[in-house]
């Protein structure tokens, strides 16, 4: 898929290699999710295009091709030592046919292009092709002209096969904001990092009431959620979404993430915004109006609002990260009042969010439940590693929330989170497990816990939103950037002198 100014390419190219191979060929074109039956045609050229509405797509290619049934196929046959290509191109109608490329030279500039790219990675040690496949993966979900780095390029690959939990992750979430900067500045690209902050600061703009807790490439605010009913779903995983509802719900940790993320690009040498530091202000001022209120928390549960012991860790962030902008970069601000709120979030959480009788920090106020989630309350800053009550935690997660190795975010059969029970594994909460072993000096169980989470890989290094351990198969949105976020990181916590987690909690 070379890259190229407005059109985008796929590019396929048969090569004998000994022999002769007899070959068929079908293409089947349907537009707006497999609704839009397009019309082809032969242009003068021999091109032929398809379009329907504002989509058009042509097909270069010197083999022959021929219309049936609504298809287009062709037969043809390969020797030894010839090439054959096939440029699929994607253009909007009311455009010319975009133009033909060479499909040789164009297979070369992209592996230039990915090869110069990679040649600026700082990401030399044992994990160097781990570390460097999961940094290609981020770039690659960026859209080059805004900044904006998508969740996953596909929407409703189930959670459980069969199951309804399936999601369109075509969006940008707030929440992946500082571990995405991190994951980016620590392995020196700084210009995608700029571009992260930047698209941040452009999305999340506006009335502090109403930022949202995801946002399209270009920061597009309508993601309004439908359903697809003529389309069986992946496994006969019904139903297909287009768009997420929970960009309508309020969750407060993306405040404490939009903070720390803007904070940390200041310690990483980022310029500031003009406005990047008043919007913050104004950010934390809507924020001391309304976080005590419920939220839907960082699952974006549709089971009704709670009083999410993270949400409130990540509001306590906000202030936290407030406090700090002024003492470290000499801002100004209310100090002494964000102080004030930062103690009084500090021991509503401690006196709400804690369970005295197990030793542990819980789901949400007044829930007997456990949160993957939690494992995260060191890094924060909010509690030393070595507090009881943390220790208390991680040994709670692990003796409740671990199956067969891998930690789930929260035991859906006991959390009332509006679906029925049952999902893979999210692959990020056991690296957070690796990474809260750094923090406890339980080295040798963080690097097997990486190990073993590197070889669910595909063959590619890919990683999907999460892994069934009784299937053996990953499942969710593929490829997933907070998997590879979370890779990136906690192999910086294991080998290099910059970790994250101490980044984030210093």
């Amino acid at each position: 898929m070379p890259p190229r100014g407005h059109h985008s390419d796929v590019v396929r190219v048969v090569r004998g290699e000994t022999g002769r191979v007899r070959m068929t060929l079908e293409l089947i074109l349907r537009f707006d999710y497999g609704c839009d039956i397009p019309w082809v045609s032969r242009l003068p050229d021999g091109t032929w295009r398809a379009i329907a509405g504002p989509d058009m797509v042509v097909l270069h290619t010197p083999v022959k091709l021929r219309g049936k049934n609504l298809t287009t196929v062709a037969d043809f046959e390969v020797s030894a030592g010839e090439t054959i290509p096939f440029v699929l191109t994607y253009g909007p109608s009311h455009w010319p046919p975009p133009r033909p490329i060479d499909p040789i030279a164009s297979l070369r500039a992209t592996e230039e292009h990915w090869n110069k790219w990679a040649a600026r990675a700082n990401c030399v040690g044992e994990w160097e092709d781990a570390l460097l496949r999961s940094l290609m993966v981020l770039k690659a979900l960026t859209f080059a002209p805004t900044g904006g780095i998508v969740a996953a390029p596909t929407t409703s690959l189930p959670e459980q096969l069969g199951g309804p939990r399936n999601w369109d992750y075509r969006f940008c979430w707030l929440r992946d904001a500082t571990l995405t900067l991190l994951a980016l500045l620590n392995a020196g690209y700084l210009d995608e990092a700029r571009a992260w902050r930047d698209w941040l600061l452009r999305a999340a703009a506006g009335s502090p009431a109403q930022i949202q807790t995801m946002y399209g490439l270009g920061g597009e605010r309508l993601l309004r959620e439908w359903e697809i009913d003529w389309l069986p779903g992946y496994a006969e995983s019904r139903p297909v979404r287009i768009g997420n509802a929970a960009h309508e719900q309020l969750q407060l940790d993306v405040f404490g993430e939009v903070m720390d993320a803007l904070h940390q690009a200041r310690h990483g040498g980022i310029a500031r915004d003009s406005f990047e530091w008043p919007f913050q202000k104004a950010l934390v001022a809507h924020l001391e109006q309304i976080w005590a209120q419920p939220d839907e928390g960082i699952w974006e549960v549709r089971g009704g609002a709670q009083h999410f012991t993270f949400s409130k860790v990540m509001a306590w962030v906000a202030f936290d990260r407030a406090v700090k902008s002024v003492e470290a970069f000499g801002l100004d601000g209310p100090v002494d009042r964000w102080r004030t709120i930062q103690r009084r979030i500090h021991a509503d959480v401690c006196e709400r969010g804690f369970d005295r009788e197990r030793g542990c920090f819980v789901q949400a106020y007044g829930s007997k439940q456990l949160d993957a989630s939690l494992l995260l309350v060191p890094s924060t800053g909010f509690l030393p590693p070595s507090d009881p009550r943390v220790r208390g935690t991680i040994v709670a997660i692990e003796r409740e929330l671990m199956r067969d190795g891998f930690v789930m975010r929260y035991d859906t059969s006991a959390t009332d989170d509006g679906l029925s029970p049952g999902e893979g594994a999210f692959i990020a909460c056991s690296f957070w497990l690796a990474d809260a072993y750094v923090l406890l000096g339980r080295l040798a169980e963080a690097r097997a816990l990486f190990e073993r989470l590197l070889t669910i890989r595909n063959d590619v290094g890919l990683l999907a939103e999460q892994y069934d351990p009784r299937e053996r198969r990953q499942v969710g949105n593929f490829p997933q950037a907070f998997s590879h976020v979370a890779l990136v990181n906690t192999a910086h916590n294991l080998a290099r002198a910059t970790k994250p987690v101490h980044q984030r909690s210093r």
